[in-house]
This record gives C-alpha cells, sequence and structure tokens, in this order.
C-alpha cells in the first residue's frame, strides 16, 4: 500500500476498516440473534471471513455449501456438503439464516430462497448481503470473463480458489421485492449502501476517482441504486 492510498484511508475512511462490508452485515446479523437459537449460514465455505462467525454466541450454528471445504469449517457446529437449492435440514429447524456474498452467484435464486423459507421457523429471519447490480463493480464484472475477476482478487489477496462465477440474478431491489413475493417472504428492510471504494486502493489516482462517486452516490437518495451493497432482510411470517 502507496503511502498516498494509506492517507486516504485516515482522513476519508477512518471507520473503515479490513473488510468493513462484512462487519455492517455482522452488525445487522447480530441484531437478530438471540443466545438459545438454531442459525443456518447459507453458502458458509471454508470459513475465511472472520466476521461471520458467530459460534459461541448461538445454541447452535450450521452451514451448507457446495464447497467440501464446508464440514471443516471452524465457525460451524455442524457443516453439510450440500446445494443450497437443497437443504438437507427438516421444515422450521432454524430462527435465523444469512448468507454473505452468495446471492450474485446463484442460477435459481428463488429455488434457494423457497428452500431457507422452509426451513426457517415461523417468524424465522433471512438476511443477506450481495453486491448491487447496477454498481459499477458488477456491471464490470459482467462484462469481463471469471478470470479477469480472478486476477483482481487474486491483486487484493484474495485466493482464485474463492473467486466463484457471478450472475446477478437477484441483485437490485426490485429483484429483491419480487423474489420475496414469488417464494412468500414479508420485505423487512432492503438498505443499498456505498462505502469505502475497495476494488480501486490498488492506485491513489483509482482510489481518489472511487472516493469521490463514493461522495456523489451517497449525496442523495436519487442516487442509490448506484451504490455497491444491497443488503435485505426477509420474515417468514407462517
Amino acid at each position: 500500500m502507496s503511502r498516498l492510498v494509506a492517507w486516504i484511508d485516515h482522513h476519508f475512511y477512518p471507520d473503515h476498516g479490513r473488510n468493513w462490508d462484512d462487519q455492517l452485515f455482522r452488525t445487522r446479523i447480530l441484531s437478530w440473534l438471540k443466545p438459545d437459537m438454531t442459525v443456518l449460514d447459507v453458502g458458509a465455505g471454508a470459513g475465511i471471513v472472520g466476521a461471520m462467525n458467530f459460534r459461541g454466541q448461538v445454541a447452535r450454528i450450521c452451514g451448507v455449501d457446495l464447497d467440501p471445504r464446508v464440514v471443516d469449517n471452524p465457525f460451524l457446529d455442524e457443516g453439510r456438503l450440500a446445494d443450497a437449492g437443497r437443504i438437507p435440514y427438516d421444515d422450521a429447524s432454524f430462527d435465523v439464516a444469512f448468507a454473505d456474498n452468495v446471492m450474485e452467484h446463484l442460477e435459481n435464486p428463488a429455488e434457494v430462497l423457497s428452500e431457507i423459507l422452509r426451513v426457517l421457523k415461523p417468524g424465522g429471519v433471512l438476511l443477506f448481503k450481495t453486491p448491487n447490480k447496477t454498481h459499477y463493480v458488477p456491471t464490470i464484472a459482467r462484462l469481463t470473463p471469471h478470470r479477469f475477476h480472478q486476477f483482481v482478487n487474486k491483486l487484493r489477496g484474495r485466493a482464485e480458489t474463492d473467486t466463484f462465477p457471478t450472475l446477478y440474478r437477484g441483485n437490485t431491489v426490485k429483484d429483491v421485492r419480487r423474489l420475496a413475493e414469488d417464494t412468500g417472504f414479508d420485505v423487512v428492510k432492503i438498505d443499498r449502501i456505498e462505502g469505502r471504494p475497495e476494488y480501486l486502493r490498488m492506485t491513489a489516482v483509482t482510489y481518489v476517482l472511487g472516493a469521490i462517486y463514493e461522495r456523489i452516490v451517497n449525496s442523495s437518495n436519487l442516487f442509490s441504486r448506484f451504490r455497491v451493497l444491497l443488503v435485505a432482510e426477509l420474515r417468514k411470517t407462517t
């Protein structure tokens, strides 16, 4: 990291640490959790995002993923190798389910939301964080090959094996509202959030451009559709 990039970090984004978006999402999840709850991590993976570690804070936390490393995920009491469209748990098993950067990878998000609805108890909540499709990062991602995504994430310190293909089939507010209606969820809240421009921190010049963009899209709700994160909270009412 150059000194100028560090200076911008310190002066413009002092409250944005590493993986600030995951920390933000963690706070949202914690606001719903109680010690006696059973929780499902959808797309739990290998357990590489420390902010998604809730083990010991609830009665039981389980996870599913197509990544075989999920069975050894240290953040879970139980990890099962499974497609999120075929969750291997009984009906009404969980109080809360969450998915961190999973929605953008789903071929059939309605199928997955229907399965999550099935395994949630009445009144149970699903929270998910995903890129907002109309932000420039997903726009570029949809126009470039997967190898490019792996290259960019490698520059950002993420292993190629942890960079997965993206489809963005449930990644706008309109998409989420439609999916919720189709699958039987009630929408509690959907937020679009812009913070430190992580993908542009590679150089001071790109960082400045990203910071200008961030200031613009946060200046008015008229520009909210161009913010980077989409964070949704959905509830099962029956």
